[in-house]
């Protein structure tokens, strides 16, 4: 992925996405390294984050991550998920993000000069071919590593560049620490300011 000291960029994180991908490659995502990473590449306008709330349930696994990325730098974007039963009568959670994400990379684009989108959707491939058509380039963060691969053959062909998730690792995996039996850190990590 290249990268010119004045450009602007703007990330796009379909976090469902992302999390199934490095998940599939065995690392948890350190979202603090991942802005630093961007930010020395270039001008970093803004960072989106695309996720769906399951708002009934009293505790969300995924809402101490949301808070965390809302005060540290992430334009939060979420919606509730919709409930409906299938034809075979199961219940079944539904919380799509990708038009969230197509509006908001559309009208990013007159303000960006790259676009590093963390999916690997092949329904994202007209919007990479909308916004390339408006002057942005376009990165792809996805992986072809795990076991089905998380990118879009289409997807990854219409993209400027590719970018294999797995090479990102090193400069933004979370480094883990161990834990006892009651799953608390052993050693507590040192907060820098």
């Amino acid at each position: 992925m290249i990268f010119y000291p004045e450009e602007r960029i703007a990330i796009f994180i379909d976090g469902a996405n992302l999390y199934s991908a490095a998940r599939g490659l065995a690392f948890d995502i350190d979202y603090k390294r991942l802005l630093e990473l961007f930010r020395a590449k270039g001008r970093l306008i803004r960072a989106f984050y695309y996720t769906a709330l399951i708002e009934d349930q009293e505790y969300s696994p995924i809402r101490p991550l949301v808070d965390w990325l809302d005060y540290n730098g992430y334009t939060m974007v979420t919606k509730p998920t919709k409930e409906f039963t299938d034809a075979m009568g199961r219940r079944r959670i539904k919380g799509n993000m990708d038009i969230e994400l197509a509006i908001d990379m559309l009208e990013m684009a007159e303000h960006i000069d790259h676009a590093i989108l963390f999916s690997g959707d092949g329904d994202f491939r007209r919007l990479v071919e909308a916004v390339q058509r408006r002057g942005v380039r376009v990165s792809v963060v996805s992986t072809t590593r795990s076991s089905p691969p998380m990118i879009s053959d289409d997807l990854r062909r219409q993209a400027d560049s590719f970018v294999e998730l797995q090479e990102l690792a090193p400069s933004i995996a979370r480094a883990h620490h161990p834990r006892d039996e009651m799953g608390r850190t052993l050693i507590e990590p040192v907060e820098t300011v």
